[in-house]
């Protein structure tokens, strides 16, 4: 699907989409916890839906009471052999080690740019724990069969944190005691997250530092009440929106959220944006913006709208991370210097692991979303300064996090 984004002001108020990323591990842990949890404010994004379509593959019932609640009864008790992931990266890694703990053989199958994700961090641990893996060449679609038994495993959190998410979330319910030893862990407020999510639902993780997790098996999850809060990688963008082309209020988003993405409030005041917080409401509205540097090596998700920040600043900025980039729906820095070079806007990769955006006029073009929701997303937002339309093709790659972006964007639009 094509998306012509004409530029203009924004301004106005919105509630950002709930977080995919909490919902998947609420999903995942109201499957585990024997009786009926109540899952309130959730939106039906792709990845949502393929975490959905996981749980009750493995023995969850699901009953949409509303467009924005959900009643689950957990239960592990496969229905099937399959589950299918869709495109999601952290359903797949997160139901993986789950799959392990029904004790029978479950196949993990995905689709599109999933299948040239690599997979291989998961294949050792998980045969350290006991489980028979399966797999083509460290891709999908994976076999395995468990059940988990009582080990140290060794993880490698340096490609992603969300394998170390799945182990997490699985091994409470498992017998014997866990101990991971992680090398090199990224996203560590994801981690953070998961460990706040499963304590939500009644189980407990102990961690030295993100070095060392430390995991007492037969827990019983509970069943919970559980209100999502919204999504910072979604508000990142509409604020990233405000920031160039006016100003927007966002609710049901809090600065004290552990999700990585509320970084992106530092990136905003680094660029000279106005910012005003409160308690679970923030407004950004445009200022002059300079050019500014930050890290993204911790929350990468952040790098789609920052080049579309950095591209409105006067100057050149320099964000740091790009190889956290090369796994994600598309390889995200290449993408973003092919497409923002369509528009004009030069983005120099030669130094290792920076990205340096030297901002400037935007020009109308066609641009493509190489089926990454968030490249779409960030040219939509570069599209609102630029000196005429800019053509999206590929746009409904919104649909994995934030299926209502281009309506939600444009009931902001006042000119």
């Amino acid at each position: 699907m094509d998306r012509s984004v004409p530029p203009g002001e924004i301004q106005g108020e919105l509630t950002p989409p709930c977080s995919k990323s909490y919902a998947q591990r609420a999903l995942a842990a109201a499957l585990l916890a024997e009786g009926e949890s109540t899952l309130r404010n959730i939106e039906l994004c792709d990845d949502t839906r393929s975490a959905m379509r996981c749980i009750e593959a493995l023995g969850a019932d699901v009953t949409v009471v509303d467009p924005h609640t959900l009643k689950i009864r957990g239960g592990l008790a496969p229905r099937g052999r399959t589950l299918h992931v869709g495109e999601s990266g952290l359903s797949t890694r997160l139901f993986t080690p789950i799959a392990a703990l029904a004790g029978v053989p479950l196949r993990i199958e995905g689709e599109g740019t999933l299948l040239r994700r690599p997979m291989t961090m998961m294949i050792a641990p998980l045969r350290q724990l006991g489980v028979e893996v399966r797999h083509r060449d460290g891709f999908l679609p994976f076999d395995v069969c468990g059940p988990l038994h009582s080990a140290t495993v060794e993880v490698d959190g340096s490609v992603s944190s969300q394998f170390i998410t799945g182990l997490l979330l699985a091994l409470p319910a498992a017998r014997g005691e866990f101990t991971i030893d992680v090398r090199r862990a990224v996203s560590t407020p994801y981690i953070d997250m998961t460990v706040e999510a499963a304590h939500r639902f009644g189980a407990e993780i102990l961690h030295n530092g993100y070095t060392q997790f430390y995991i007492e098996g037969g827990q019983r999850y509970r069943p919970t009440d559980y209100s999502i809060e919204g999504d910072w990688s979604a508000a990142a963008t509409l604020l990233v929106a405000g920031a160039v082309a006016g100003e927007v209020t966002l609710h049901n988003v809090s600065i004290l959220s552990k999700q990585a993405d509320t970084a992106v409030c530092t990136a905003l005041v680094r660029a000279g944006a106005e910012l005003i917080h409160e308690a679970d409401r923030i407004t950004v509205r445009r200022r002059p913006l300079r050019a500014f540097e930050f890290d993204a090596t911790q929350c990468p998700d952040l790098f789609p709208p920052l080049a579309a920040l950095a591209a409105a600043c006067e100057g050149e900025s320099l964000i740091t991370g790009t190889s956290r980039l090369a796994h994600k729906e598309s390889d995200r820095a290449e993408t973003l210097r092919e497409e923002y070079a369509k528009v004009g806007i030069e983005i120099d990769l030669s130094t290792p692991d920076v990205m340096r955006i030297r901002g400037g006029a935007i020009r109308p073009a066609r641009v493509f979303s190489h089926g990454d929701h968030r490249i779409a997303m960030s040219m939509a937002v570069s599209a609102l300064r630029s000196s005429g339309a800019i053509t999206i093709e590929g746009a409904e790659a919104v649909a994995k996090s934030y299926p209502r972006f281009f309506e939600d964007l444009e009931s902001l639009r006042v000119n």
